[in-house]
């Protein structure tokens, strides 16, 4: 696999490592499955896009992105909580009527941003670093640039899941009888949980966007599998109780399991092609799946064989 194609698995790994982050805090701390992210990143990219060719700020369209993404998953939280409909009904609900939304927010299906500004701008300083190691300029900006964000915000994920709130947070998704009758206000922190899942989400959409030159509203199909199969790729990488590392795992996983779709489509002896995508994810996700469950077995038969 050549370098650009490899720095270009790693920059998409990036970007849907904030995916595995906002999946991360439903599917694992809230215990809330949510499909609200097939929706909501094509939103993110789509608010981007649409305030970014308008002449905003790149920085405040990203924002705003991040904003939008929060009220959808305000929107699932709302209906499962007030009107008890089902987690996984709900997020098809507002992931559905995103659809539309997205479509309302650009005007048409793509936006080209193609010679526009973008946040990648502001890393710029970097050039000459870059320059230093003979490296592609502008693909390796982009993997920096998207590095430093990322990192910057898992930090402040994991950080923000070890304060007195993020414990509430955490069991309110182990164990909420138990959360409720310690005075924990479950409803709170399941809006709280699902908005900043799905802020994330729509981060990661407007990085997107902003990276790979157009917001596209067809973008957000299969997110919710790559950033459940990135999750569980990192778990099973890093086998541990901290909160910190299983943070970061969630970005190697990302990583790993964008490079591994990469490697896959890149290899001539397999007689694969583009098209072939989904079954590779497919097949990437199933092994994930499978991985913790055919290493479980296994360790118990050395238990019981020790003496």
């Amino acid at each position: 696999m050549s370098l650009i194609a490899t720095l270009g698995a790693i920059e998409i790994g990036l970007v849907f490592a904030l995916v595995a982050l906002g999946v991360y805090i439903t599917f694992r701390v809230l215990d809330f499955p949510d499909l609200t992210v097939d929706g909501t990143l094509p939103l993110g990219a789509a608010v981007a896009a649409a305030m970014i060719a308008g002449g905003v700020n790149p920085v405040f369209a990203t924002l705003a992105a991040i904003v939008a993404g929060c009220l959808a998953g305000t929107v699932t939280a709302w209906l499962n909580i007030r009107f008890s409909i089902l987690h996984l009904l709900a997020g098809i609900l507002t992931m559905t009527a995103l659809f539309s939304i997205n479509l309302r927010v650009m005007g048409v299906p793509n936006i080209p941003l193609m010679n526009r500004p973008t946040v990648i701008d502001f890393f710029t300083w970097l050039n000459p670093f870059i320059a230093a190691m003979g490296l592609p300029a502008r693909p390796t900006l982009r993997v920096l640039a998207l590095l430093i964000i990322v990192t910057f915000i898992a930090a402040l994920l994991a950080r923000f899941l070890k304060t007195e709130f993020g414990l509430a947070m955490r069991a309110t998704g182990a164990n909420p009888r138990m959360a409720r009758a310690q005075g924990i206000r479950t409803d709170m922190y399941i809006y709280v949980g699902v908005a900043l899942s799905n802020g994330l989400v729509a981060l990661a959409g407007a990085l997107f966007a902003q990276t790979a030159g157009f917001a596209d509203v067809s973008i957000g199909t299969g997110t919710i599998i790559a950033g459940l199969a990135a999750v569980i790729l990192g778990e099973t990488i890093f086998r541990t109780r901290s909160i910190v590392v299983a943070v970061f795992s969630c970005l190697i996983g990302a990583i790993a399991y964008r490079l591994a779709i990469a490697l896959a489509l890149n290899a001539g002896w397999l007689g694969l092609r583009a098209s072939d995508l989904n079954l590779v994810t497919a097949v990437l996700v199933g092994i994930a799946l499978m991985l913790p469950g055919v290493a479980n077995p296994l360790r118990s038969l050395f238990k019981r064989s020790a003496p």
